[in-house]
């Protein structure tokens, strides 16, 4: 993670991963992790709550890692929305890959799906902003409270495609996570088709490439 942080909340997040990647479970207490650190159990809650709190500010820098990797690239700001959400995904997935194992641990290993959407509950409020700042086109519905329904959805669909995206790079085993990047392109297309009223050609698509997925249908 690339995000400035103090000094022992750096220590603290560093020492909590490792834990968590060696023995596939949270520290028994906040005291005992603590003390293995020799610090002050206080000074763990000057920056979390929880444990939990420690996975949320980590998926959230995530994103916030994503986005200064993407500004970085001066032509990123004149692309497209649709050009920009790819470049997005593409970026999101490759700072997901260098975290796999602790993405895995986390979220393959949640004990129900809300317990991972807390995780994910921060990140959700960025990404949904990111969502809504990118310019996407408009369909203007000349009702003001079925204009707010509408972009509201559109914002939720774009983040459930998201999470959508995630679990498959999670199960993906193709060299270089390959089948993921065609899983992109077609579910941005299929996104941007709902969210436009296009023809529904790009949902076909996706959906014969899931199906060939996960049936073993070859072309």
């Amino acid at each position: 993670m690339a995000k400035r942080v103090a000094k022992n909340k750096r220590i603290i997040i560093d020492a909590y991963t490792d834990f968590l990647l060696r023995n596939s479970r949270n520290p028994d207490s906040v005291y005992a992790f603590m003390s293995d650190l020799e610090m002050k159990e206080a000074e763990f809650y000057k920056y979390f709550g929880s444990f939990d709190g420690i996975n949320k500010f980590i998926f959230q820098s995530f994103f916030e890692n994503t986005l200064e990797l993407l500004e970085k690239d001066e032509s990123y700001s004149q692309f497209e929305p649709k050009d920009k959400l790819l470049s997005f995904y593409y970026t999101y997935f490759e700072v997901l890959t260098a975290n796999r194992s602790y993405v895995q641990q986390v979220l393959g290993h949640a004990k129900n799906p809300k317990e991972a959407m807390e995780v994910l509950s921060e990140m959700r409020k960025d990404f949904i902003d990111y969502v809504e700042k990118i310019g996407l086109p408009t369909v203007d519905l000349k009702i003001e409270n079925v204009q707010s329904f509408a972009n509201k959805t559109r914002s939720e669909l774009f983040w459930n495609q998201l999470l959508i995206t995630m679990k498959f790079w999670m199960d993906d085993s193709s060299p270089n996570f390959e089948k993921t990047d065609i899983f992109i392109e077609k579910s941005i297309n299929t996104g941007f088709s709902l969210a436009n009223v296009e023809p529904l050609e790009n949902l076909l698509d996706l959906g014969k490439f899931l199906f060939k997925e996960r049936v073993g249908v070859k072309s």
